[in-house]
C-alpha cells in the first residue's frame, strides 16, 4: 500500500517536471521576434528574412549551441545607433554556410563616415562570449563592420568576408573597419576584408592572433588607436596580405592617452604592397601621424621575426616612420624589408631597433636617432603614378574619414 508520504513526493515530482521548460532540439528563426525565443535550443537555424527599420537582431543562444545560417539576412535603412546584430553566448558554434548579413551600406554612404552627414549605425555586428564563427559574409556595412568583445573564453573567426568594396565608388564609404577588437583570447584567420578603413583595429586586449587574412582598399593592419586605460599585449600578426591601402601596418596611440600601453607585438611573414602613405607607422601622436608624441601610452617589444615581412610602398609614400614619446626595449626587426617611396623619420626614444632593411643607407638606426627623408626622385614621365597626386589623395581621404576610435 502506497504511503501518504510517498504519494506526496510523487505529486511534487510531477509538479516540478511539468513546470520545467522543455529542451528543444532545434529552433528556426524567421524574424526578429523569433530570435527572442531560442532558449533551450541546442541548434538554431537562421532563415532568410529582412530586419525592418527600427529593429535589431539579438541572439542569445544556449551554451554550446550550434547556430546555422540557411539564408541571407538583410537590413532596412534605420536611424538606430547600432549594433544592428548582437550575438552573445558561450562556446557557440556559428556556421555561416556562406550566407550574408547585408547592411545596405549604399543607403548611408556619403563620404563622411561616422563624423558627419547621414546617421550611420555602428558597429553593424557585435559578437561577444566565446566559440567559433565560420564562413559568413558582412556585405556593405554602413560603417564599422564587426566589433569583437568582451569574451568569456577563446573566440575564433575563420573564413569571414567583410565586403565593403562598393564603398570605393566615388569614395563614399568611410570608417568601414573590418574587425574592431576589444577582447582577450581572440583568433581571426583566413578572412577577407575589402573596405575603406582599418582591416583590423586592436583597441584593447591580450592574446590576440591575426593570421592568413587578406586586406585590401583600406588602412591596413592597426593596433589602436590606444585610448586612456586601454592595454594591448601578446599580439601575433602572421601570414597576412595587404594590398592597395593607405597604410600597411600601424601602431597608434592617442597623444593624450594615459594609463595605457602596447607590448609584445610580433609581425611574422606578412606581404604588403601598393601602400599610398606609410608602409610602417608607429606613432604616439594620434590623431596626427606625426607631431608631438604623448608619453602616457608606452610601447615596448615590437618585433619582426619568423618569416620575412615585406612591404612595398608607392612612389610618394614613406617606408617607415617611428614617432615615440615613450618607447623601450630591444626591437628585433631582422625580418622586415620595406622598399619603394622614401625614407621616413625614426624617433624611437629608448627603444633599440636592430636589423631590417628600410632606411636609405640600409643600416641599423641607432637608439633614439633620426633619419632624414631621402630626396624625392624626378617623376618618370612614363610612370602613370603621379607621387604628388597620390599623396594628396591619400591625405584627403584620411582627413575626410577622420579614422576615429571605434565606438565599442
Amino acid at each position: 500500500m502506497t504511503s501518504f508520504s510517498s504519494l506526496f513526493k510523487l505529486l511534487i515530482l510531477v509538479s516540478v517536471t511539468a513546470a520545467a521548460p522543455s529542451k528543444r532540439a532545434t529552433c528556426t528563426v524567421k524574424s526578429v521576434d523569433d530570435a527572442k525565443d531560442i532558449a533551450g535550443c541546442s541548434a538554431v537555424t537562421l532563415n532568410a528574412f529582412t530586419v525592418p527599420a527600427g529593429k535589431t537582431l539579438v541572439l542569445n543562444p544556449d551554451k554550446g549551441a550550434t547556430v546555422t545560417m540557411a539564408g541571407d539576412i538583410t537590413f532596412a535603412k534605420t536611424t538606430l545607433d547600432g549594433p544592428l546584430v548582437t550575438i552573445d553566448g558561450t562556446s557557440i558554434n556559428f556556421v555561416g554556410a556562406d550566407h550574408k548579413f547585408d547592411g545596405n551600406g549604399a543607403l548611408y554612404w556619403d563620404g563622411l563616415g561616422t563624423n558627419n552627414g547621414t546617421h550611420k549605425p555602428h558597429p553593424f555586428l557585435k559578437i561577444k562570449g566565446s566559440g567559433t564563427y565560420k564562413k559568413f559574409e558582412v556585405l556593405n556595412s554602413p560603417a564599422q563592420a564587426i566589433s569583437v568583445g568582451p569574451t568569456d573564453a577563446h573566440l575564433t573567426f575563420d573564413g569571414i568576408t567583410v565586403d565593403d568594396f562598393a564603398g570605393d565608388t566615388k569614395n563614399l564609404g568611410h570608417n568601414t573597419d573590418g574587425f574592431d577588437v576589444s577582447a582577450n583570447d581572440v583568433t581571426i584567420q583566413n578572412c577577407i576584408v575589402k573596405n575603406q578603413d582599418d582591416c583590423i583595429a586592436i583597441n584593447d586586449g591580450k592574446n590576440i592572433r591575426f593570421e592568413n587574412n587578406q586586406c585590401s582598399g583600406g588602412h591596413g593592419i592597426s593596433i589602436g588607436s590606444i585610448a586612456t586605460g586601454k592595454h594591448v599585449s601578446n599580439v601575433v600578426i602572421k601570414g597576412n596580405t595587404v594590398t592597395r591601402s593607405m597604410y600597411g601596418i600601424r601602431i597608434k596611440a592617442q597623444r593624450k592617452a594615459t594609463s595605457a600601453s602596447v607590448s609584445g607585438v610580433t609581425y611574422d611573414g606578412n606581404t604588403i604592397s601598393g601602400i599610398a602613405k606609410y608602409g610602417l607607422l608607429i606613432s604616439q601622436s594620434y590623431p596626427d601621424d606625426v607631431g608631438t608624441p604623448g608619453t602616457g601610452a608606452p610601447f615596448s617589444d615590437v618585433n619582426f621575426t619568423g618569416g620575412a615581412t615585406t612591404i612595398k610602398v608607392n612612389t610618394a609614400a614613406k617606408r617607415v616612420t617611428v614617432e615615440c614619446g615613450n618607447c623601450s626595449g630591444n626591437w628585433d626587426w631582422s625580418k622586415l624589408t620595406v622598399t619603394g617611396g622614401k625614407a621616413g623619420t625614426i624617433k624611437s626614444d629608448k627603444a633599440k631597433i636592430t636589423g631590417g632593411t628600410y632606411l636609405e643607407d640600409d643600416m641599423d638606426q641607432p637608439d633614439g636617432g633620426e633619419t632624414e627623408p631621402e630626396e624625392m626622385p624626378a617623376q618618370d614621365p612614363n610612370d602613370p603614378e603621379d607621387p604628388d597626386t597620390a599623396m594628396q589623395e591619400a591625405e584627403a581621404e584620411e582627413a575626410a574619414a577622420g579614422d576615429p576610435t571605434p565606438s565599442d
